[in-house]
């Protein structure tokens, strides 16, 4: 008995501690956790122990509940959120489900707007009431599809434009210009290159300059051509 009063007067001062509003926190006889933010301006619901048996907040300027805010609250016995001026647009829907699951320990608030809808219970609500919401629900989903679909178009495009590159044969024409085309053009001019080199048989001695010899050795010329129609579909084309 003293270990379970003892924890909800922790769970009294934590809260205490952490919350930014002045909601006041009381151990109940029954070992349970009142909390009471009766009065507070509110405008949202603060974080809360998920201890408390009963929750008061009533009288403060709440207009919607977040999404699963009250579903880890599993001990509760009273809730009270009567005297807001609850909007009852399509975010209400999540607290009017939560209210009709509850009603047995719910105080029931009532909307404040909009006009067609002022004053009514909000678990009383319908889903006709809220036929607008499925219709934007259905909007939001179509614009998904299609951006998908268009996203989807835009990856084939693009798979399909780099087999076509792959599949694509590039021919290379050679004609009168080029037939004084030789092997000495495919030599280095670059000055970095101009490097004389002297050869021997296991020491350096004078011998000829690399200048004299192309860049290419002609002899492999034609391997390097098949290779470049068979792996990289390019011909050479001699008119």
């Amino acid at each position: 008995m003293l270990f379970g009063s003892g924890l909800t007067l922790l769970l009294c001062s934590v809260f205490a501690h952490v919350s930014s509003q002045s909601c006041r926190c009381k151990t109940l006889p029954s070992r349970g956790l009142r909390v009471n933010c009766t009065l507070q301006g509110l405008r949202t619901i603060p974080h809360l122990p998920a201890e408390i048996t009963e929750l008061l907040l009533q009288n403060n300027l709440l207009t919607t509940v977040t999404p699963g805010h009250l579903d880890r609250l599993h001990h509760l016995q009273l809730v009270n959120l009567s005297g807001n001026p609850f909007h009852c647009d399509c975010s209400i829907q999540y607290l009017r489900q939560w209210l009709q699951r509850n009603k047995a320990i719910s105080v029931m608030p009532v909307c404040a707007s909009p006009t067609e809808l002022a004053h009514r219970s909000i678990d009383e609500l319908t889903d006709a009431d809220f036929a607008s919401c499925l219709s934007d629900h259905c909007f939001e989903w179509v614009y998904n599809a299609i951006l998908c679909l268009m996203l989807c178009f835009l990856i084939g495009l693009l798979l399909w434009c780099m087999q076509l590159a792959r599949n694509s044969t590039f021919i290379l024409g050679i004609d009168e210009r080029h037939t004084g085309f030789e092997a000495e053009s495919l030599r280095s001019l670059k000055p970095k290159h101009r490097v004389r080199m002297r050869w021997s048989i296991g020491s350096l001695s004078p011998g000829t300059d690399d200048m004299d010899k192309p860049l290419l050795n002609m002899d492999i010329l034609p391997q390097i051509l098949d290779v470049l129609h068979k792996q990289h579909n390019i011909k050479i084309k001699v008119p």
